[in-house]
């Protein structure tokens, strides 16, 4: 095999790639344009910083999120490991320390004797040798325009947001109650409730705010899951009541009631120095998202450690492109993994990397590559960025892209859910044992 295995991106999925690479003993080049290059989201030169919310989802036993981790963490996914580490109360969700999580990313990858860490740009695809392309959906514009020509095609879109955070210490903690929804898993949230009034006045007052104009060439496409708050305003009156504003299962202690709306701050870091405007990405101007959100109980002197952000998220079409394994169709010593290949959120790029990075050892061994049941989290995943689609978006891990299993049909949904994890981790284990 040649001497070194390149990666070209250092986020969740390239570290991910780069780590699985060096412990199956081979040598890796790793590369990650910070600080040299900055990005329009990135505030750090640390691998695998996590740039919008710090949830890596519900941490439930027997949802798809969980199964998804569950798989990872089985598989031997370093991430997820730092993350287990590091993680913050967020009800039954794994969120992070985020500043700790990509220290202890940058600190093992980098202190990882097969893993050489390269702070520079790479322009375009290398012509020799093996290479997995993790360079998320903020690519440079001219290895973005040498992906274009690999894949000989137009690049697809969506338009990404992040949400605001808030000093610890400007919040009016005599206006907002800890709880999390239902109860479970203890108080976690801080909670602003809000009367009719008070969000007519938000929402009005949303819905007159100046955005951050998109260019003219392009096309507004949301990605659904990730909609800015002024989006989904712009749907209805009440349609923020029944998403990030949503009181049901938060009833406020003061009163034993129900609010009418409810803004959820979500711890940022383990001193529970900042919080989270949970759901709250927008591409608001920064007056005017101070301005409004300022009128939230509890935030009417915040500090914004952060405001949110819009940008442009740029992937490839996987199915044209993509192997079950990552491995691109026209050559199969080029690898994709990340956003840019078509998984969506966090610990669908861990996997992609994970999967992306087992293959490249595999391949440059002469080794069949792994491929794993469509029945597993992991392998639904691999399946849906390779098979042909009319409309292909980036994908979270949901349970509608695994195969059906036979079960009598008035059967509880949790209970057909949790049948379908432990196939799906017992079909885990032929993959468990060959990676080691």
């Amino acid at each position: 095999m040649r001497d070194e295995i390149t990666v070209i991106g250092g986020g969740l999925a390239g570290s991910e790639a780069a780590w699985q690479i060096a412990r199956l003993g081979a040598r890796v080049r790793l590369y990650e344009m910070r600080p040299v290059r900055k990005t329009p989201a990135h505030r750090t030169d640390r691998l695998a910083e996590i740039v919008c919310s710090n949830s890596l989802k519900s941490d439930q036993p027997y949802n798809a999120s969980w199964l998804l981790k569950e798989e990872l963490r089985r598989l031997g996914s370093i991430l997820i490991r730092i993350a287990d580490s590091v993680r913050v109360p967020a009800g039954s969700a794994l969120a992070v320390d985020r500043q700790l999580f990509s220290e202890r990313v940058t600190e093992v990858v980098s202190n990882e004797p097969n893993i050489h860490l390269m702070r520079e740009e790479v322009s375009k695809i290398p012509n020799d040798g093996i290479v997995i392309i993790a360079s998320g959906p903020l690519t440079s514009p001219s290895l973005s325009e040498s992906i274009r020509e690999f894949c000989s095609s137009e690049h697809l879109y969506f338009y990404d947001a992040i949400s605001p955070i808030v000093d610890a210490e400007a919040i009016d903690h005599s206006r907002v109650y800890r709880a999390s929804r239902y109860g479970k898993a203890g108080d976690d949230y801080l909670n602003s409730p809000m009367n009719r009034e008070e969000y007519d006045a938000f929402y009005d007052a949303l819905m007159s705010a100046e955005s951050v104009p998109i260019h003219e060439f392009e096309e507004a496409c949301y990605f659904e899951s990730c909609l800015p708050i002024e989006e989904i305003a712009r749907r209805g009156r009440d349609t923020l009541r029944f998403g990030p504003m949503r009181p049901v299962g938060l009833s406020n202690p003061a009163s034993g009631r129900i609010p009418y709306a409810v803004v959820q701050l979500r711890q940022e870091d383990l001193m529970q120095s900042s919080y989270n405007m949970v759901g709250f990405q927008n591409h608001l101007k920064f007056p005017e998202q101070k301005r409004i959100f300022r009128m939230i109980p509890g935030l009417a002197n915040a500090e914004f450690l952060r405001l949110g952000q819009i940008h442009r998220n740029t992937y490839i079409n996987a199915p044209q492109t993509l192997l079950p394994t990552f491995a691109a169709r026209r050559d199969p010593r080029a690898f994709f993994a990340g956003q840019l290949a078509g998984t969506e959120g966090y610990i669908e790029n861990i996997a992609s990397g994970l999967v992306a990075g087992i293959n490249a050892v595999r391949t440059a061994r002469g080794e069949d590559p792994m491929v794993l049941p469509a029945e597993t989290a992991i392998g639904a995943l691999c399946r849906y960025v390779s098979s042909p689609q009319k409309h292909f978006a980036p994908m979270n891990i949901n349970f509608g892209l695994l195969p059906d299993i036979d079960v009598p049909r008035r059967l509880p949904k949790t209970e057909k859910q949790r049948l379908l994890c432990e196939r799906a981790l017992e079909l885990c284990r032929p993959a468990l044992t060959s990676t080691v």
